[in-house]
């Protein structure tokens, strides 16, 4: 059966038709969030099959998956690839409604043009096609990125990585810019003492002195803040469940950290305190530098414990937590406001209940001094589909200025997630020209196809100070 994803995909007037195919589909990507391997990238990876570059890592397809009765062995099991490929194929069908059904077909036309629906029975031709085509050049992770049109994307990087491989694709003939992003979660995980004392020893390796106090710890992130800097990062990056802020000074921080570096378990609330702390000193140091912190809150992480035993983190177990935000969300931006010392911001919601909550939030911050210096984030993981990203925008249109919005995002561990960006690009336009037609907007092509185009490009190119 051949595909219902037709070049008007979800654009259901001539109107959104036009800004999208004059205004939206032309422009480069920016993807300035994402979980893509800078090794990958590096080294030209070529893929030996489909599954190795669309099934392995991604946790939308392994939960589906699981939901259908799939065996684990399918999953991230000892099946052969194309036997995993195959399991894949039956529930295919069966995801139709969810996000996964629009992105599997978008994914394999955009890049193996391949326009019939995945089914069992097309299944092995489509896993024997897509192989062979991998093992081309234009299918190799730069290839693939160039068949999307990325012009700059950002990689999702810890504090300790050398980024070795950042600097050999600055030196390497590569036409995409590809940034690191600061990602120092690990560097305030004190929840667990254990896993904490090994990391801050990475650390001390990285920076080739002892941490053995918390300014220490200060001085070795500045430091490597710095070393970031000098490679092009332009980002931080922080995964938390709750933002968490505390007027007083309750505790000794410096005591703290002395006692779980000796192998002290901290209550729940000194480990909030530590956290909030440090997180209030990094965003000092990108406001001297001028990044852009990213804030992402709100899962539940690792909520199946007999199966993270089983299998690990990140491997499909996580979910939309009910945490209450916006008193410890209020109380660590004025914090750094205060003092003149709140750098660009960008916060993420995981659940939709507090869509209202942070977009009136960023509104708070927004000083004039830098065109949506606080922005409320696109639609994140569960969030990341038609509904969703219908549903932020609109709030954003309703609390804030959408016309400042700097637009979509990956967040992906796949090389072949990049239609996302289409998707997202669909969906705004269309949103927009719904607005013409009943005529709550004017019908001005010109006027709305520019703020089009800076919603899904210029905007984030100003904002990030990307280079073209």
């Amino acid at each position: 059966m051949k595909t219902f994803i037709n070049d008007d995909f979800l654009l259901q007037s001539d109107f959104a038709k036009t800004l999208y195919h004059n205004y939206a589909k032309p422009l480069p990507i920016i993807d300035y969030h994402n979980h893509l391997s800078p090794q990958q990238i590096a080294e030209n990876t070529k893929f030996e099959n489909i599954t190795q570059v669309w099934l392995y890592g991604d946790h939308y397809k392994w939960r589906a998956m699981r939901a259908y009765g799939v065996n684990e062995k399918y999953i991230t099991g000892n099946a052969s690839d194309k036997d995993k490929f195959l399991k894949w194929s039956e529930v295919v069908p069966y995801t139709l409604r969810n996000p996964l059904y629009h992105w599997t077909h978008l994914e394999l036309q955009r890049y193996f043009g391949i326009k019939d629906l995945l089914t069992p029975e097309n299944a092995e031709s489509i896993y024997n096609t897509t192989s062979e085509l991998l093992k081309k050049s234009s299918h190799t992770t730069c290839g693939l990125l160039e068949q999307q049109n990325i012009e700059s994307l950002c990689t999702t990087d810890d504090p300790v990585d050398d980024l070795k491989h950042h600097e050999d694709i600055a030196n390497s003939d590569e036409k995409i810019n590809v940034f690191p992003t600061f990602r120092p979660d690990k560097a305030y995980a004190v929840e667990d003492e254990k896993a904490y004392a090994e990391y801050i020893k990475k650390l001390e390796k990285e920076i080739g002195f002892s941490i053995k106090t918390y300014d220490d710890l200060l001085t070795a992130l500045e430091n490597r803040i710095n070393y970031f800097d000098l490679r092009g990062c332009k980002l931080s990056d922080h995964g938390l469940e709750q933002l968490h802020f505390f007027s007083n000074k309750k505790y000794n921080i410096s005591t703290l950290f002395t006692s779980v570096i000796s192998g002290k378990k901290l209550t729940k609330e000194e480990a909030q305190f530590f956290r909030a702390e440090t997180l209030l000193a990094l965003g000092k140091f990108y406001h001297k530098k001028g990044w852009t912190q990213q804030l992402h809150l709100g899962p539940i992480r690792n909520n199946n414990k007999r199966l993270l035993k089983e299998l690990g983190p990140d491997t499909g177990f996580d979910s939309i937590g009910d945490f209450s935000q916006a008193v410890g969300l209020s109380g660590f931006l004025n914090a750094l406001d205060s003092s003149n010392q709140l750098t660009k911001t960008i916060v993420y919601n995981l659940n939709p209940a507090d869509n209202e909550v942070f977009a009136t939030m960023v509104g708070n911050f927004n000083d004039g001094s830098v065109k949506g210096k606080v922005q409320f984030g696109a639609a994140w993981w569960f969030l990341d589909q038609k509904d969703g990203m219908e549903k932020q925008l609109n709030t954003l249109s309703n609390q804030g200025l959408l016309s400042c919005f700097v637009g979509m995002l990956t967040d992906s561990r796949s090389f072949l997630s990049f239609p996302r960006h289409e998707y997202f690009r669909r969906i705004l336009c269309d949103l927009i020209a719904t607005d013409v037609v009943n005529g709550e907007l004017p019908n001005d092509e010109k006027w709305l196809g520019k703020i089009v185009s800076d919603i899904c490009y210029y905007n984030a190119k100003t904002y990030f100070n990307f280079k073209g």
